[in-house]
């Protein structure tokens, strides 16, 4: 069984930048493609990288330039730096592959 764990979430002020991680519990080897999803209050949850297992990276337009997706596939880790942070940023991050999603950690972007 797959199962997914966020964590790196919190508080940051406006510029300021937070590692997430997610670690993988059974075999990532089996998750060819992994992302970070967010969910802001009262939006639709959206996309916001992925990550192939090889290393290939897609970004949403929204994060260009500022956020970087990866993955240590030997630590069962994927990761997301997010640097200057906005207050639009502020949401509940999942981490997903395919079928299996984490419970979320929440950032908060707010002065």
């Amino acid at each position: 069984q797959v199962q997914l764990v966020e964590s790196g979430g919190g508080w940051v002020q406006p510029g300021g930048s937070l590692r997430l991680s997610c670690a993988v519990t059974g075999s990532i080897s089996s998750l060819l493609i992994m992302g970070w999803y967010r969910q802001a209050p009262g939006k639709q949850r959206e996309l916001v990288a992925v990550v192939t297992y090889g290393g290939t990276t897609n970004y949403a337009d929204f994060v260009k330039g500022r956020f970087t997706i990866s993955r240590d596939n030997a630590k069962n880790q994927m990761y997301l730096q997010m640097n200057s942070l906005k207050p639009e940023d502020t949401a509940v991050y999942y981490c997903n592959s395919a079928i299996y999603w984490g419970k979320g950690t929440l950032v908060t972007v707010s002065s």
